[in-house]
């Protein structure tokens, strides 16, 4: 499109926003480049949601082996070989990583594999000492897990570590009170270590309605998972014969195996030359964006976890489109609605939620009515399971319209990709209640709620 540049978008990062701007930019035409300094599919398919949710899926069968027999099957001696799923999983990573360069090769996007940073008006300089110019600069490099100021904080590991270990540890303690903490403590406990989850608060997943967050300490409680609340560390030892001394407040010094640091993210903005380019961040390192992810600097945007709007992958997919249709696209300009974006915590039982909590809609509409389904699945029931799950839907008072729906139950994210439709529409209790349910089935619960 430019004959005074080299390139029209230059994007930094190749995570899945970074991926997804740069091949629907050269899609409309756009000569683009993009570097990863690490490899190209950023957090959520080389180190978060994508292997995370393997790991999530081997950590079912320890409980899939064990209701079974109730079903009839005869499972001879079984055993679980930590290293054969690590293994697997980093496999299948490597494949979709290849999948992933293979859709910016087959796009034209010329791929640089190595460190970017803006060193002038338009200009990228990479670790190479190559000196680019770029119409349009997009910074897509994500966030990194944050480590707590505690003493020997280096000696844990955090979720990028995870699917690497050699070896499974016989305890573990978990120090967050998000969805990555208790995501890792349900599958570490599936997979036989003993877990204790430490928080410095009161509450867990505290943007999560209470009802659903207390039912998933409740029965994590049950399967065995400790935790610490109102605590912090204050010094983690390595011991000559492996292992860690680890000292929180208001607990005597204790051992395990292994420490993990699941206590937010912070975004990547070091050495990318910001200042430079004049490109405003906020108090938490998050770059600076208006609602079309534009910075203050009117050729350089940012997309994704580096701008800490919503970190989540679907979001930084939808806002690195958003971009490119807005630049390159020839049409109107495209903000992306970050409002009503549903979630999922894989943890087990896995919680899902779209829309306002009980407590947030009480302050913004008064007046709400309140849904709940408290029910016991029914493969819960013939494999002598207790655990139950509960769904709620939260309605304005007076329209009856649904304002938010939130669950915990088996399968609960599969089911909340549709309801979270409705939710986005618009719709009443009303809609619900005239839709005809699918018997038997959990998400027939969400047209019965009376």
């Amino acid at each position: 499109m430019s004959d005074t540049y080299d390139f029209d978008l230059f994007t930094i990062g190749a995570g899945s926003g970074g991926v997804r701007a740069s091949r629907v930019s050269a899609a409309h035409g756009a000569k683009v480049a993009i570097a990863e300094e690490h490899r190209v599919g950023g957090t959520c398919v080389i180190r978060g949601c994508v292997p995370k949710k393997m790991l999530v899926y081997g950590a079912h069968f320890a409980e899939d082996l064990e209701d079974c027999k109730r079903f009839g099957w005869e499972i001879g001696e079984r055993s679980f070989d930590w290293k054969v799923l690590r293994d697997n999983v980093l496999d299948d990573v490597k494949r979709i990583e290849g999948a992933y360069t293979e859709t910016l090769d087959n796009h034209d996007v010329t791929i640089f594999k190595e460190r970017a940073e803006l060193t002038g008006p338009h200009e990228i300089t990479l670790a190479s000492g190559k000196v680019v110019t770029a119409k349009y600069i997009l910074i897509a490099t994500g966030a990194r897990p944050r480590l707590p100021e505690c003493q020997g904080a280096n000696h844990g590991i955090t979720s990028n570590e995870a699917f690497h270990l050699d070896k499974l540890p016989e305890r573990i303690v978990i120090a967050g009170g998000g969805y990555i903490a208790n995501e890792f403590a349900g599958i570490f406990n599936e997979f036989g270590c003993k877990v204790t989850l430490v928080n410095r608060g009161d509450t867990l997943l505290r943007s999560y309605d209470e009802a659903v967050r207390d039912r998933l300490l409740q029965i994590s409680m049950t399967k065995g998972i400790d935790f610490k609340f109102n605590t912090v560390f204050e010094t983690v030892k390595p011991c000559d014969d492996g292992g860690f001394l680890v000292k929180m407040s208001d607990c005597d010094e204790e051992r395990v195996d292994q420490v993990m640091w699941a206590v937010g993210r912070v975004p990547n903005i070091e050495g990318l030359g910001l200042d430079k380019a004049g490109i405003e961040v906020g108090e938490g390192g998050e770059i600076k964006v208006d609602r079309f992810s534009k910075t203050n600097v009117d050729h350089i945007y940012a997309v994704g976890d580096v701008t800490d709007r919503v970190q989540l992958t679907p979001v930084a997919i939808r806002e690195g489109q958003a971009f490119a249709d807005t630049v390159f696209g020839g049409l109107e300009p495209v903000a992306v609605d970050h409002s009503c974006v549903p979630s999922a915590v894989f943890s087990h039982p896995p919680i899902a939620a779209v829309g306002m909590t009980e407590g947030e809609a009480k302050n913004a509409l008064g007046s709400v009515k309140v849904y709940l389904s408290d029910f016991r699945p029914m493969k819960n029931v013939l494999a002598g399971r207790n655990e139950r799950s509960l769904f709620k839907m939260i309605c304005d008072g007076d329209s009856g319209r649904i304002v938010g729906i939130h669950m915990i139950a088996p399968e609960a994210p599969e089911m909340m990709q549709a309801a979270a439709i409705a939710v986005k529409a618009g719709l009443t209790k009303a809609d619900f209640d005239a839709t005809v349910a699918i018997h038997p089935t959990m998400a027939e619960e969400l047209v019965l709620m009376r």
